[in-house]
């Protein structure tokens, strides 16, 4: 078992506890939560730490809570803390009071006062707005990027050409090893912990994310439908959400879909990338696109067990999309930034579309996804669509499998995937 696998987001968790009372960090389970936070302990002797899986901490939390947090002192990490919601006006208390300590003492800390970790669901997020509005900082983890796998670190991705020509490249990957690598998947454990089957730990996961995620948040009395669900959301990770189609598929009705589809977006397994829209275009499908946020998982629920049929199947495409769109995404929320305000998607009702657009510091910059070492010219033929955007255009590109960063066209270059 290998040591500890440094994350990029530290730098945004240090950041943020210089400005807010408490830091919150959510994300689904088994991505580093717990591991992250026990690493920022082990560098700050004087941090408290107690987690609410305890369930006498549990018991504490919620039948006394005033007492809890006499008892775990600040600063203090709270982990799984949506167990115990009726903390967090306690926590408001704590923060409140300190904060007016300061004002006759400038010794006493105000910020770094609580880190919580948790799922980021529906009541929970409720609650954390309602009780800590204006305290609280929120950080979203996900699995381990390709990067902090090869212990680099990441900005977030912008397809400039100056800055691409800045960057490391991670160790270059046959196709072969690039769907192996995609076959593996993100959680940290598979890769500290070399003698874990795969599928083992992901039936392991399936079986323990409905056990203790959704039976906490709804009655799912069909739980082999709910599977069937996810499994069919899976098989369309890159495609356009067409909830008729899933809900036919596993026969139930477009409301319950819906619901299991927020289910999955707030627990992290899902990502829903918005179609780009303003007052400058118009005649735009609206539909989002799914991802499957850990492209390990989403093979493992579609049947896939090896990358060479991986490789050679028609989700080969879709699956490689994936893991282009959720290495880009993790480069955002990272560096502490949402990537909502920034990545969409672009199809209108002539058929013109274009896989990502980058939107940042007012600039847009648009991106095909290919599966190929040599895509055509044409694979950037829509991007003239962007200069009704009325925004910069930036440099676009081509992620693909090609060596080398190459100019395709002016402002439009081949980026090799190993530059994500």
């Amino acid at each position: 078992m290998s040591e500890y696998i440094k994350r990029n987001i530290e730098k945004s968790v240090k950041q943020m506890e210089q400005s807010f009372p408490v830091v919150m960090i959510t994300g689904p389970r088994q991505v580093g939560k717990t591991t992250l936070l026990n690493q920022i302990n082990k560098n700050n002797k004087k941090i408290n730490y107690v987690s609410l899986d305890d369930l006498n901490a549990r018991a504490l939390a919620v039948e006394d809570p005033e007492l809890f947090l006499r008892t775990y002192e600040i600063p203090l990490i709270i982990d799984e803390f949506q167990y115990a919601p009726n903390i967090l006006n306690y926590i408001k208390i704590i923060v409140d009071k300190t904060r007016l300590e300061s004002f006759d003492n400038p010794k006493v800390k105000t910020s770094g006062l609580f880190y919580l970790t948790g799922l980021q669901i529906f009541q929970t997020m409720k609650n954390v707005t309602e009780s800590l509005a204006g305290r609280v900082g929120v950080l979203d983890l996900n699995g381990l990027s390709n990067r902090e796998i090869n212990s680099l670190d990441s900005d977030i991705f912008i397809p400039d050409l100056e800055l691409l020509k800045k960057k490391k490249l991670t160790p270059k990957l046959s196709t072969i090893e690039l769907y192996e690598r995609i076959l593996k998947g993100n959680y940290p454990e598979l890769y500290r912990n070399n003698k874990i089957d795969n599928a083992q730990f992901f039936e392991t996961y399936i079986r323990t994310y409905i056990e203790r995620d959704i039976r906490q948040i709804i009655n799912v009395q069909d739980e082999l439908k709910f599977l069937k669900f996810i499994g069919n959301v899976a098989a369309r990770t890159g495609q356009e959400l067409n909830m008729t189609d899933i809900c036919k598929e596993i026969e139930t009705s477009n409301n319950t879909g819906d619901n299991w589809l927020s289910i999955l977006v707030n627990t992290g397994l899902v990502y829903l990338l918005q179609p780009y829209s303003n007052n400058n275009i118009a005649r735009i499908v609206k539909k989002p696109k799914i991802y499957f946020m850990d492209t390990g998982l989403a093979c493992y629920l579609t049947g896939y067990i090896d990358s060479i049929t991986l490789e050679k199947s028609a989700y080969n495409g879709a699956i490689f999309e994936t893991f282009v769109i959720t290495e880009i995404i993790k480069s955002f929320t990272n560096n502490g930034i949402d990537p909502r305000k920034h990545l969409y998607y672009y199809r209108d009702n002539n058929g013109k579309e274009i896989d990502l657009l980058i939107i940042n510091n007012h600039t847009v910059y648009p991106i095909e996804i290919k599966k190929s070492a040599n895509p055509k010219l044409d694979a950037i033929k829509n991007f003239n669509v962007v200069e009704k955007f009325g925004m910069n255009i930036g440099n676009g590109g081509i992620i693909c499998m090609k060596e080398n960063l190459f100019p395709i066209a002016r402002n439009n270059n081949y980026i090799p995937i190993e530059l994500l």
